[in-house]
């Protein structure tokens, strides 16, 4: 570690400093009073829950039927609703979702593009509530994708609660469905159902009902409980559903249940139904209709994918602890393939072992890697990729899915609002999944989802943020436009997790306090005011300067090397650096000299070096002669412009 002597550039100046132009103003960058309120009883802090924290709660039982002659799904839903905040409530919110396939939903308005394919979104039989033991009507309204109770008698706090009886059905939308649909294969009918029930909005203590409309890129924010849903589906179809199927004996063969517990001992995949025993009557029990039945604990959504064509097949996850998990995959025969879907189950497995050994254990007993053309959707237990995935993107797309089992299915952040909490960090984490699954087999993940042009990151987030029409990392989900979608909402916030990871706080403390985020967090609901002061305090570290320029601004960072020279031109006596920060955003940063010799050397300067200066001298006390010296030799940052960053010694 070489050491250095500073000079504060706006007392000492070479006369290079004197020359420089820089729009760096470090008052606004590091400006105190950063957090906008105080912590209190229901968020602490110090980030965590506080000890009054509160969370209200949905249990549903469902059973659905899905007619495949009319492509209709019909359905009866109990809802459990519980009250726990300390507010009585004189009405109650729930989600429609499939009303964004309407013709006059809100959705068709937010883009140039709107699909000309429509539904009629759901279609309700009856809404009902208990009243003393009996089911009684209740008034509601409708509003585009979202539908209110209004009840007679106001539902009181502190663990009230309250059973809803709805009947409903709704036509699946086709291929146009982009999250949920049916498309054809060879073999039959793949249909994947997701959000196909109407869902408790969440009332919390940050908005009270959160009530904003489904309108496509703001995915979820649901509350949690137990969900008990069956499906009925015509016999010869196999339904791969989250959480845990509870009456295998009805709906599967004795062969395929003798597979499945071969499965769960197994770390290699074991088929269940193979691609030859799709068209093989004998692969389904003979009945003409079968209900098939699950149960999933402590989780926000549920979703299925059912199809007469599917290949299916299965491997054991290891967990920390001993404890296991079962991953599967079911695809049709037009995914067979060496480097396609027969590693499907192979990557889902690795992934969530991985994830789970790095930040925090899987909790599901199963996991579901289904193809269809949904392409890359996820759910608690499920999630929904490509047919024609393959290789690295297969495993690439797969890690990802999984992983926003961690965010936010398990970190359960309103993701309608602040879309980075959920894609942001879910890019983060399957970065490094990419470096270390099986040695690096995919790695590294430096392009597609992380860096779009396949270059250098950091360039790449460097160009993002020089577009004077990108919106910030915090703006409303909705309201970043379709060509910012992605490095706005994945992209930029990923690698500002890398940064703090790798460049501001290091590996230790940034894990350690990311870790403790997680924990703190599971299974509630975390608001981004949370998640900057849980890193602040984990970490011990004032991070004000990092979200007010890398989430609430979009600032740029250019650092240049403005002069270097020989300290009264003699070799002994050190070497003179002068430094400018030219931009508003300011970061750690490397320093390497060249000897002319061979060798190199390298210092660290904090970004408190920034803190009271927009230019810095300091002296390498070298002796040795020096070819040249370099900025940010690993090209880690993003920074504006690199040519300013080497400076050859004359």
């Amino acid at each position: 570690m070489l050491l250095a002597i500073s000079v504060n550039a706006q007392k000492r100046r070479t006369s290079a400093a004197d020359t420089v132009t820089s729009n760096y103003y470090a008052p606004d960058l590091f400006a105190p009073m950063f957090h906008k309120q105080t912590g209190n009883t229901v968020h602490s802090p110090n980030g965590n829950p506080g000890p009054k924290y509160w969370q209200n709660r949905a249990d549903y039982t469902l059973k659905a039927n899905i007619d495949t002659t009319t492509k209709i799904l019909s359905a009866t839903e109990n809802i459990t609703y519980t009250n726990n905040s300390p507010d009585e409530l004189n009405y109650l919110w729930l989600q429609l979702d499939q009303n964004t396939y309407r013709s006059d939903a809100r959705s068709n308005h937010v883009t140039a593009y709107s699909s000309p394919k429509h539904t009629d979104g759901y279609q309700f039989s009856s809404v009902q509530i208990m009243v003393n033991g009996k089911p009684e009507k209740v008034n509601y309204t409708v509003t585009d994708t979202r539908m209110q109770l209004r009840l007679g008698k106001a539902l009181a706090g502190n663990g009230a609660k309250i059973s809803i009886l709805i009947t409903y059905k709704y036509t699946i939308p086709g291929t146009f469905g982009n999250r949920t649909d049916y498309s054809d294969t060879k073999n039959g009918k793949i249909y994947e159902i997701a959000q196909w029930y109407p869902r408790m909005c969440v009332y919390d203590d940050s908005q009270g009902w959160d009530t904003l409309p489904f309108l496509g890129a703001g995915e979820f924010y649901c509350e949690y409980g137990d969900f008990d849903y069956e499906v009925t589906v015509p016999g010869n179809m196999i339904v791969a559903g989250s959480g845990e199927l509870v009456n295998p004996a009805d709906v599967l063969t004795p062969t395929q249940i003798s597979r499945l517990n071969a499965a769960r001992n197994s770390d290699k995949t074991v088929m269940i139904r193979s691609a030859a025993e799709v068209t093989d009557k004998s692969s389904r029990p003979a009945k003409p209709t079968l209900t098939w039945h699950f149960k999933m604990a402590n989780t926000r959504d549920v979703a299925f994918g059912a199809s007469a064509a599917y290949v299916w097949d299965a491997a054991r996850v290891n967990l920390p602890d001993g404890k296991k998990s079962l991953a599967m995959s079911v695809y049709p025969v037009e995914s067979v393939g060496v480097d396609k879907w027969d590693r499907a189950t192979e990557y889902l497995k690795k992934s969530i072992e991985y994830f789970s050994q790095k930040w925090f254990v899987y909790p599901y007993p199963v996991a579901i890697n289904e193809a269809g053309v949904a392409g890359g959707m996820e759910y608690p237990g499920i999630v929904f990729d490509g047919i024609t995935d393959s290789g690295k993107d297969l495993f690439w797309i797969t890690a990802h899915e999984i992983g926003h089992n961690w965010f936010p299915m398990i970190v359960g952040s309103d993701e309608r609002r602040f879309g980075w909490m959920d894609e942001g960090f879910n890019t983060f984490i399957d970065v490094y999944a990419s470096d270390v699954v099986n040695h690096g087999e995919f790695g590294p993940k430096r392009d597609g989802e992380y860096a779009p042009n396949g270059g250098n990151p950091a360039d790449e987030v460097a160009a993002i943020i020089n577009d004077p029409d990108a919106p910030v990392i915090m703006t409303n989900a909705d309201a970043v436009p379709e060509k910012y979608r992605h490095p706005i909402v994945y992209f930029k916030p990923a690698f500002g997790l890398i940064l703090l990871r790798e460049q501001i706080l290091g590996k230790d403390r940034f894990d350690y306090a990311f870790k403790n985020y997680i924990q703190q967090w599971a299974y509630k609901h975390p608001q981004p005011e949370d998640f900057f002061r849980s890193m602040e305090n984990g970490a011990g570290e004032d991070l004000a300067w990092f979200w007010r320029g890398w989430y609430f601004n979009n600032y740029k960072l250019d650092v240049a090397l403005i002069d270097a020279q020989y300290a009264d031109r003699e070799t002994k006596k050190g070497l003179k650096i002068t430094i400018a920060n030219k931009e508003q955003m300011a970061m750690p940063l490397t320093v390497e000299v060249t000897y002319k010799n061979g060798g190199q050397a390298r210092m660290q300067l904090p970004v408190e070096t920034w803190l009271q200066n927009r230019v810095h001298v300091l002296t390498i006390p070298t002796t040795r002669e020096v070819n040249y010296v370099r900025l940010d030799p690993d090209a880690a940052l993003p920074d504006a412009n690199r040519a300013n960053n080497t400076f050859k010694i004359k």
